[in-house]
């Protein structure tokens, strides 16, 4: 898998011909929407339109040369731009149900969480976005053994000597991937978010 940084992504989706820098920018930004959209209550299918809608609306302002770097965080502005889509699609859903049943528009509203909520929310899905990134190339870097010992020390109520045990490695062994493979999520997070 190519690893490249936010600032080269989008500076290769400013050729708007360039088919390939609109995957690498839809990978990249495409699941925390998707799960933040979720979190929203919206429908899979509902998410994958917002998302879509989001990711061609972030472009064309990123195009337009909206973005400011020294405004704010990239993830700030994305927030912006998927917060407004999701609500969108849950506007549209509400008029849909007021014409299906006016007691039931009440009870939809009630469940959309403020801006604040929402924010928290997205700030949870960037952040596993990016994690979820960096763990996959890190697991390109390391051997598998050195990435299930990080696995499975990382995972509460388990100690480093039993996971040792288990694997069948000294101790030592199990310490050293937890910090090799952690100090190179924390390099790659920083390379990922070179723009915040």
């Amino acid at each position: 898998m190519e690893w490249l940084t936010t600032s080269t992504i989008l500076q290769d989706l400013s050729d708007y011909a360039n088919r390939a820098a609109w995957e690498r920018f839809s990978r990249r930004f495409r699941p925390p929407i998707l799960r933040f959209a979720r979190k929203l209550g919206l429908s899979e299918a509902d998410a994958e339109d917002a998302a879509q809608e989001a990711l061609a609306a972030f472009a064309a302002a990123y195009r337009e040369g909206q973005y400011d770097r020294s405004k704010g965080r990239l993830s700030r502005w994305l927030f912006g731009i998927a917060y407004r889509q999701v609500l969108g699609v849950r506007r549209a859903d509400g008029r849909r149900a007021q014409l299906a049943q006016q007691a039931e528009r009440n009870s939809f509203w009630a469940d959309v969480p403020d801006e604040n909520t929402s924010s928290r929310v997205w700030d949870e899905e960037w952040e596993q976005a990016l994690l979820e990134q960096c763990l996959d190339r890190v697991r390109q870097e390391v051997e598998p053994r050195t990435m299930r010992a990080f696995e499975l020390v990382m995972q509460p109520d388990r100690k480093p000597a039993d996971v040792a045990q288990e694997l069948g490695v000294p101790i030592k062994a199990v310490y050293n991937a937890k910090y090799t493979v952690l100090k190179r999520v924390r390099e790659l997070r920083a390379a990922l978010e070179d723009l915040e």
